[in-house]
């Protein structure tokens, strides 16, 4: 992958795909039909069946209605663009370009302003981007390739030498995480990410002696992370924020994962945290 000077991404001719494959592969991700496709897109399904085996060439504003359609993502939607023979339409710049100050700003504030809880920005990848100063501390005793950037969330809970031994349901969170890989890997196609998902499914399930699962459920609706923590044990349940209808592709692949305390005893243990942070940094 090559990116010019203005940001865009650009995919070397070798490695390019015809736009008709590509067009068929999201189609059936989505699993639609032609026929379906056509109708959602308003386009005659014999014309889409001539652009999917490359019979026809599709207009820029085709590809981008279907893309559209096909809810797919702005990195795969330049890609298709390319494979068309057009120029990429969205731009990916690093978070700290002057282009996305007010973005950065934004997202600095929703992480300070969740403390004394923890928060944090990850990537399409679950690398961390930006985090709150409560995050740092529960990650002690994790292994420093695993803390040492890219820092990897998934990784780093999951792995024997990362979190996994401090998490009490580990099973039941395990599941939780890859379910949620799995689901993230059906709706974007993303090679790195089917890695990712084969290297967790690899590591040790250590028995922590979890509790049984109506103990931790919340409310009977989500499955929390429970971390044990300077004696005690640490219970959480995690909310994602995305940006809306971002035009950059940096900001489409962002996402701030809140973590909020399940229980009254870990609101106080976050509070008691958080002094003592404030007076380090101080």
């Amino acid at each position: 992958m090559v990116r010019d000077a203005a940001g865009f991404i650009f995919q070397a001719m070798n490695e390019q795909r015809p736009f008709g494959d590509l067009l068929r592969e999201w189609r059936q991700r989505r699993r639609l039909s032609q026929l379906g496709l056509a109708l959602d897109a308003e386009v005659s399904a014999k014309h889409l069946s001539f652009v999917e085996t490359g019979r026809a060439q599709p207009s820029r504003e085709m590809v981008l209605r279907l893309a559209e359609r096909l809810d797919v993502p702005l990195r795969e939607r330049n890609a298709m663009l390319l494979a068309a023979g057009f120029a990429p339409m969205y731009r990916e710049r690093p978070l700290v370009d002057p282009a996305l100050q007010s973005a950065r700003h934004a997202v600095d504030r929703l992480l300070a302003a969740h403390e004394p809880y923890p928060a944090l920005a990850v990537d399409r990848h679950w690398n961390v981007v930006l985090a709150n100063r409560l995050v740092a501390p529960l990650m002690a005793g994790a292994a420093a390739h695993l803390v040492s950037p890219p820092l990897n969330v998934l990784r780093l809970s999951l792995h024997p030498q990362g979190l996994a031994p401090r998490i009490v349901n580990l099973a039941q969170w395990r599941a939780h995480l890859l379910q949620r890989l799995q689901r993230q890997i059906e709706v974007s196609g993303d090679v790195e990410l089917t890695e990712l998902l084969e290297e967790l499914r690899d590591y040790p399930l250590h028995a922590n002696g979890p509790a049984p699962a109506e103990e931790f459920d919340v409310a009977g609706v989500v499955v929390p992370l429970q971390l044990a923590f300077d004696g005690g044990v640490l219970s959480f349940f995690s909310a994602t924020t995305i940006f809306g209808s971002p035009v950059d592709v940096t900001l489409a692949e962002l996402a701030i994962e809140s973590f909020f305390p399940a229980d009254a005893a870990t609101a106080r243990a976050l509070e008691r945290l958080a002094v003592d942070v404030i007076k380090s940094a101080s």
